[in-house]
């Protein structure tokens, strides 16, 4: 999952970032700081996937990282919104989708990799 998450993220924000004009202005209302945070956390997303498909325990604490930094990123998009700033719709959803998929990703992580097996 956090390999595909990645792709699809580096994909759609590098699009967005450095696409043709057309690419650009599908964004719409785009909020920089989420753009570029998400498009630069896609690497990581990728790199974390490869790690927890290894069952390397430092891809847990990456994940937990990955989680920590898109709640504080959704926090300050929060703050951006009731400020009046201009936003889409879709990227709140996509924070909060986000957000949501490293929660599950990090807890199954902690649960299957961080804990040595007995037995």
């Amino acid at each position: 999952m956090a390999l595909i998450l990645g792709a699809l993220t580096v994909f759609s924000g590098g699009r967005a970032l450095f696409g043709d004009a057309q690419a650009q202005a599908a964004v719409g209302n785009a909020v920089g700081f989420v753009l570029w945070f998400n498009f630069l956390a896609g690497f990581v997303y990728i790199l974390a996937g490869i790690g927890l498909f290894l069952r390397h325990r430092p891809a847990v604490w990456v994940s937990l990282g990955i989680l920590a930094s898109t709640a504080l990123v959704g926090v300050v998009f929060g703050f951006h919104m009731l400020q009046g700033g201009a936003f889409e719709m879709r990227t709140v959803g996509a924070m909060i989708l986000r957000t949501g998929v490293w929660a599950v990703i990090s807890v199954v992580a902690l649960r299957h990799i961080a804990k040595p097996s007995v037995g």
